[in-house]
Formats: C-alpha cells, structure tokens, sequence
C-alpha cells in the first residue's frame, strides 16, 4: 500500500463515530469544527502556523481505496457493507477556513475552520491535528533561532534524528518558513525548492591517510563549494592549519574556500581562536560554521561570549523540538445544525477552566494601530457580526478576565480566516513557500519586539466581543444548571 495514501491516518474512533452517524441517519447533518491550542510552546510569547499545504494537499486526495475498504471490512465490528459503500463514495464537500501560513497566532484563536457534513468533519481531524500541530511547533521553534541567531546564516540538520521521512521534510519546510536558509535533506529541497547545503562528514577525513590529504582531495572534488571540518583530531594544532594549507592551494588555482566547521569542543573559545588565525593567514573572508546539538539558548549564549561564528547547523534540538516535543492542538465542536437548517452553538464544559470551550462559529480579527502601524492585539467574535470598521470604537475584553474591558479605537481590523476550500473544492492556489516565509518576515515586523523576545515576553493581548462572552457565560450557566 503507497505510504502516501492517507485516507485511514486517522483514529479508530474516527470511523467508529461515522459509523454510529451512519446507523442513525444524522451522517449529512452539517457540523462545524475549530482547530486551535491552549498553551503556547516553550514558554514563546507567539507561535508560528504550518502546515496547511499538506492538510490541502490531504484533503484534495481524501478517498478510501478497495485496500481501505477492505481492510475496514474486516474489523471486529463488523461494519454493515452498506456502509462500506457509503466511504466509498466519500469525497470532502465542505468549507475550511485557514490563517496563512506564517501567521503569528495566539492560544485560543481559531486557526482552521472546518464546516461539512459531520461524516466528513469527523475524519479529517486526525490529520489535520497531526500535520498543523508538528509543523507549527518546529516552525516556531525555527523562529526563535532566527530571533537569537539576527542576519546569521542557518541551515537544517536534523533529518537522522527526526522521527522518520515525514518528519526530516515537513520539518525542514516549517524551519524554513519561519526562516532558515538552507537544509541538508535532498528530499525536502527536491520537493519544496529549499535550498540544499552540506559539508563533509568525519569519515571522509577518517577515510584518507592524512588530514591533509583528505582536505586536498575533497577541494580537488568541489573546487566551488569548499567547507572543511577541522575537528576530526585536534581542532587548532592539525585541522585548521590543515585548512589553510588547503585554501593556499585552492587560491593559486583561482579558488577559495568557503567556510571551516566546527563540531565539538568549547564553540566559543575555538570560533574566537579560529577567527584571529584565519585573519592572520590572510583569509578574512572565510566563514565558520558550528554544529553540534545547537538551540536558540545555546546560540543565546555564545554570541553573548563573543563567538565569532557567521553560520549555524541546527539539527536535532530543532527537529525534534527536544525541549516541548508536543504542541497541544484541538479540534473542537463549535456549532451543529439544528432541524431548521441553522446552527445551533456548542460548547465543552471542564473542571480545567482553560479546557472550557469557545462556543459559535467565530472570526477573528488582527488590530493594526493606525498609528503606530503595529499589532495591537487579536479580536474574537462570532461569525455574522460585522468586521470592525476603520477606527471603529470597539468594546474589548479580555477572556480571562472579563472584569477587565476597554473601549478603543484606531484600529485597522485584518481578517486572520480566509476560505480555502468551499463546496469540496480548492478556492485558489497555495503561495509559494518563498512567498510564506516573506509574509511571515512581515508578520514578525509587525509585533513589537516585547512579544517576541526569547525570554519572558509581554502577553499578547487576544480579545473577545461582548456578544462572544455573553453566549459563553449564558452556556455555562445553562450546562451547569442541568441535572
């Protein structure tokens, strides 16, 4: 069976549920479902959305073959072969609403609205969850290295500690969205266009009688594209004076070499010795580049030292975003038709109150300051009421503490919700991924750098609409009345 038919990446219960709907009739009752997260990762103060060119390209192929329908056939069960031919027929029919991808989001916000018969909303949501929450936490985590690293140079490493082939591409699409500038994987340069880099490994050193040898050997090879990594035996007394023997060599055959790597040791100290000797050789322009188990805290900590290091291979820290390897999205019943073809709100009750949902189907809104031209912050309200127009005075509040509210005016309101399947079919064309990972720099301009920064950022303040926080309030007082 082709691994890239994902039809059945989904949970048992998925079909189960689709299942009970088809037994009692209700599988065309019209659902409306949103994806969003609780709890921004690593302690961030915003987080970065990935992931919707392959919930697309999912969704454009969502079919169940004969091995799927065969395989359902099967199942302890007993699906009803009636049903069995109703999958067969499936194709997606609804409305999805996405914010682009490269979008700064918030815990809370909606950031992708699916409506559709709820025999189709409900099988979707595995793979939507899978694809949007691991490409948006190693897009954010990208981010944050790009936040610490400034103008250096970064490249993606991590694809032999990712956890399998998916992982090592669409991580190295999210890292370079959110904007690194190269990846070691072929794949994932092959598939998206992302711009391919690579060095040589300590085995080719090992591999060569000398040192030396193997760095001429290697120049002889790839005259245009020399790296050399000079820590194989012992970094300042053999690899880097090796080095420069080599880039002696590569000068007088019109050549240059392009960068040393550094991977082990103390990065500081050796990027700081390696610089001043580099230099004094007369080979100023020569780069280093570090590896070795490198992070946003770690690159922090070394440029604060004075490391003289112009590029930075980041891998497994980043792939596998070791330090919060989850992002906790949800995909939520907000709205179910009732039997006068509208919908009716729901919501979910919880003794965790950040685990109490947003009931109604919402829009949200970014509020540019016309002065200043910055995100002020986001505001939430339910679909139907009109978008907030310029310098519109609005009442906001805020949901944690609703005591807390505010009149303001002077915003410009961008609508985040932009449709991108309607009826089944695709609205329009994806941007490019040169174009994401534009308008997501853009999107990081926008935000003063308090929200952004590493380290204790300001809360981004995310804003409900009165007629938002009444329906919530009168719906938990409703459920909670209920015997």
């Amino acid at each position: 069976m082709s691994c890239e038919h994902l039809t059945l990446h989904t949970d048992k219960y998925q079909i189960n549920m689709m299942y009970a709907h088809w037994i009692q009739g209700s599988l065309n009752d019209k659902a409306v479902f949103e994806v969003y997260f609780r709890k921004l990762p690593f302690g961030n103060g915003y987080a970065v959305f990935a992931g919707l060119e392959r919930i697309v390209d999912y969704i454009k192929k969502l079919r169940f073959s004969e091995e799927e329908i065969d395989y359902l056939g099967k199942q302890e069960e007993q699906y009803k072969p009636e049903f069995l031919e109703e999958l067969r027929r499936l194709r997606f029919t609804g409305n999805i609403d996405s914010v682009p991808e490269g979008t700064l989001v918030f815990p809370h916000e909606p950031l992708i609205r699916v409506e559709a018969r709820i025999f189709e909303a409900q099988l979707v949501e595995t793979a939507i969850l899978n694809f949007c929450n691991y490409q948006t936490l190693i897009a954010t985590k990208a981010s944050r290295i790009k936040g610490v690293a400034d103008n250096d140079i970064l490249l993606e490493f991590g694809t032999r500690r990712a956890q399998e082939a998916d992982a090592a591409v669409w991580g190295a699409r999210a890292s370079y969205l959110a904007g690194f500038h190269a990846s070691s994987n072929m794949r994932a340069g092959m598939m998206f266009g992302i711009p391919a880099k690579g060095t040589h490994a300590h085995s080719w050193v090992q591999g060569h009688d000398s040192e030396a040898e193997a760095f001429d050997k290697y120049a002889e090879a790839l005259p245009d594209s020399v790296t050399l990594l000079v820590d194989t035996y012992d970094t300042l007394r053999s690899g880097l004076p090796n080095a420069i023997r080599t880039a002696k060599a590569l000068e007088r055959r019109g050549k240059k070499l392009d960068a040393i790597r550094l991977d082990s040791g103390d990065l500081a100290l050796l990027s700081k010795k390696a610089r001043r000797i580099l230099d004094e050789a007369g080979l100023p322009d020569v780069k280093i580049v570090a590896s070795n188990d490198l992070d946003e805290h770690i690159i922090f900590n070394l440029k604060a030292q004075g490391a003289k290091i112009d590029i930075w291979g980041v891998g497994t820290q980043l792939i596998t975003a070791s330090d919060q390897p989850a992002l906790g999205g949800v995909y939520k019943l907000v709205a179910r038709e009732n039997g006068g073809g509208t919908y009716e709100p729901v919501i979910k009750i919880s003794g965790n109150l950040d685990k109490v949902s947003n009931p109604g189907v919402k829009d949200i809104y970014r509020l540019i300051d016309l002065e200043s031209g910055m995100a002020a912050g986001d505001f939430m309200t339910l679909r139907g009421d009109e978008r907030p127009a310029t310098g519109e005075t609005l009442t906001l509040l805020d949901p944690g503490h609703p005591y807390l509210r505010e009149e303001a005016a002077g915003y410009r309101a961008e609508p985040l919700l932009r449709r991108v399947f309607e009826n089944g079919e695709l609205t329009g064309t994806l941007p490019a991924l040169e174009e994401v990972r534009d308008y997501h720099k853009r999107q990081m301009e926008l935000f003063r750098p308090e929200y952004l920064r590493k380290l204790h950022p300001e809360p981004y303040p995310v804003w409900f609409s009165e007629e938002l926080w009444q329906l919530k309030t009168d719906m938990i007082k409703r459920y909670q009345n209920r015997k």
